[in-house]
Order: C-alpha cells, then sequence, then structure tokens
C-alpha cells in the first residue's frame, strides 16, 4: 500500500471545458515542453494507476517442478 501513497493525488474539484481541437495542441505542447525522462516517470505512473502496482508480483516467477526417473 506504500507504493500507492507515492502516487500523485488528483484534484476532482479542477474542471474546464475546451475543444478538443485546442486541447489536443495545448496537450502535444505540455508534452513536448517535457524531457523524455519526465515523459518516461509519467507513462509509469499512468501504467501504475490503470494496472495497479503490486510490489510482490513484480519478480519473475520462479517454476520447481518434482519429476520421477523411470
Amino acid at each position: 500500500m506504500a507504493a500507492e501513497s507515492s502516487l500523485p493525488k488528483l484534484d476532482k474539484t479542477a474542471f474546464s471545458v475546451t475543444s478538443l481541437e485546442k486541447n489536443d495542441e495545448d496537450e502535444k505542447a505540455y508534452w513536448l515542453s517535457k524531457t523524455p525522462c519526465e515523459r518516461l516517470d509519467a507513462v509509469e505512473t499512468m501504467r501504475q494507476i490503470v494496472y495497479g502496482y503490486d510490489p510482490t508480483t513484480t519478480r519473475l516467477q520462479r517454476v520447481f517442478e518434482i519429476t520421477q526417473r523411470a
């Protein structure tokens, strides 16, 4: 649960109405003003929000199988 608290808080009171065309231009300009590292950090944050983040599943799964010799 500690990872969830490190995610940015969402301000649910902020609201604006704009045209989709203007929004696309503004959004493109915003992301072009960011460094590649900041863009990757934002993608990772959005991935964690959409798919969740569970530190116990970040490791590769180990498979152990016992076989019997014939």
